[in-house]
């Protein structure tokens, strides 16, 4: 049974499992929730919690929030942004970065 997974509608609150095999997006997913609670629910960085099970996978994880981070940013400025960006840019409200 395979279960699709929109991180523009999953709601924020609660605790979820993201389990997929290898090159399914897990990555992307979890850093685009992650950015949906900065812009969305106004959360800090500190408040947010993301678990993974090695190092390198921890790091990669890092990495890639950092770097969705500053492409939202970017969008947020008036930048190209992504489809993904396009849509949560549309959904919030209008805000100074």
């Amino acid at each position: 049974m395979s279960n699709s997974l929109d991180p523009l509608t999953l709601p924020l609150a609660g605790r979820h499992l993201i389990e997929a095999s290898a090159g399914t997006g897990k990555t992307w997913t979890i850093a685009a929730l992650y950015l949906r609670q900065l812009l969305e629910n106004g959360r800090e960085p500190g408040q947010l919690l993301v678990v993974t099970f090695t190092e390198a996978a921890a790091a990669e994880l890092r990495e890639r929030i950092a770097a969705r981070l500053h492409e939202a940013r970017a969008a947020l400025a008036g930048d190209e942004a992504d489809e993904f960006l396009a849509a949560l840019i549309a959904r919030l409200p209008d805000r100074d970065i």
